[in-house]
């Protein structure tokens, strides 16, 4: 792989040192329907009013519950978590439905949170993360009667729909747009931790990176991945960890940087605005508009999970749930690339122009997607 001993020295120092971090603090429960016993508690003119008339201040019964538990990270992760629960969020706000979510701090988590909303009659259980597959699928053959969606697996059952992305066609496209927008020639990227899931992002960027040297003679490296093997913190917690491998990755001459790690990779932004150079490729989310680091931002490479999430809740708002396996691509537009933003003048023209081909031609199968075929 292409990472120096020197460099790999000096990742593991720092990793040794980030890894003495506090213990996770335990896991909390948000229901987003808590607030109707304040209410009458609280505006009693209002609710007597409403009592009188047969009932009338009691709320319309809810068109289904949603039910969803995150890997670690927590809603607010800026990242994959909050999207998901952005996909719920939508429910509750055009459909009607009721949603509650459970955040998990650890993998001991996964099984207990997911069999409190057994306990709890949920119409739709959503685990989010390829690291709750094996809790989700015992669940699932468990309770044939309860339905389930996971994110980021590829599990299917009649009573589970896997929620599966497509996402190395669209981190081909930031890696081409990455290598073609790099003034050193070295692009970066790192992992959470070395799982499918993850390793697809990373395998994407580097083909896409190699394609465009073979497109246009450059000898761009991707520090970090080599196909096989790379830079992995680890976790999806510690930005630490995401701000000592990126300082690894900057020393080693990477001016762009994609972090596939959660919330870890705001540890990436902290270290790029210190050294004064550099920008992110994002992933999940459009993380121009989902974190304060908009300026570093070149681009982003979506999973339009709340989309999924809110396609799965509303077949079962509808009595037309299904299990099976969902996939997005660039085709249904389950994958994309975002906007480059306040960057966009740093994109040389030939590159943005090329782009719509590039899409059309990993579509038609044309472009491979795999680093293997450079």
């Amino acid at each position: 792989m292409r990472i120096s001993r020197a460099t790999a020295v000096v990742l593991a120092g720092a990793l040794v040192l980030a890894a003495c971090g506090d213990a996770p603090e335990e896991d909390t429960e948000t229901d987003v329907e808590e607030t109707d016993d304040t209410e009458e508690e609280t505006d009693d003119t209002t609710d007597d009013a409403a009592a009188s008339d047969d009932g009338a201040a009691d709320s319309a019964e809810p068109a289904a519950r949603g039910c969803l538990v995150t890997d670690q990270g927590g809603v607010d992760d800026q990242s994959f978590n909050e999207t998901a629960w952005d996909g719920m969020l939508r429910a509750e706000q055009e459909l009607g439905v009721e949603v509650s979510v459970l955040e998990s701090t650890s993998e001991t988590d996964f099984e207990p949170n997911i069999q409190a909303f057994l306990d709890q009659d949920c119409d739709l259980i959503v685990t989010v993360g390829f690291l709750l597959g094996e809790a989700t699928q015992a669940a699932a053959d468990a309770n044939p009667d309860q339905n389930f969606a996971i994110v980021d697996e590829f599990l299917e059952e009649p009573n589970l729909r896997g929620l599966s992305f497509a996402t190395d066609q669209a981190a081909f496209l930031a890696g081409y747009v990455a290598a073609g927008t790099s003034e050193t020639g070295i692009l970066g990227t790192y992992g959470g931790i070395n799982i499918p899931t993850v390793s697809i992002f990373m395998d994407g960027f580097l083909a896409g990176a190699e394609y465009y040297n073979q497109e246009n003679g450059t000898d761009v490296v991707v520090e970090g991945w080599d196909g096989e093997d790379g830079l992995f913190t680890g976790n999806f917690e510690s930005q630490d960890d995401g701000r000592n491998i990126t300082d690894t990755l900057l020393q080693a001459g990477a001016d762009i940087i994609m972090p596939v790690a959660g919330p870890v990779g705001l540890g990436t932004a902290t270290a790029i605005e210190d050294f004064g150079e550099g920008l992110i490729v994002w992933v999940d989310t459009d993380g121009f508009e989902s974190t304060q680091y908009g300026g570093l931002m070149l681009t982003s490479v979506m999973k339009q999970m709340d989309n999924a999430v809110f396609d799965a809740m509303a077949d079962v708002a509808n009595d037309e749930f299904e299990g099976g396996l969902y996939t997005g691509t660039l085709e249904n537009e389950g994958v994309a690339i975002a906007p480059f933003h306040d960057n966009e003048d740093r994109v040389p023209q030939e590159v943005r122009d090329a782009l719509p081909d590039l899409r059309e031609g990993i579509i038609s199968g044309e472009i491979s997607v795999d680093p293997a075929d450079y």
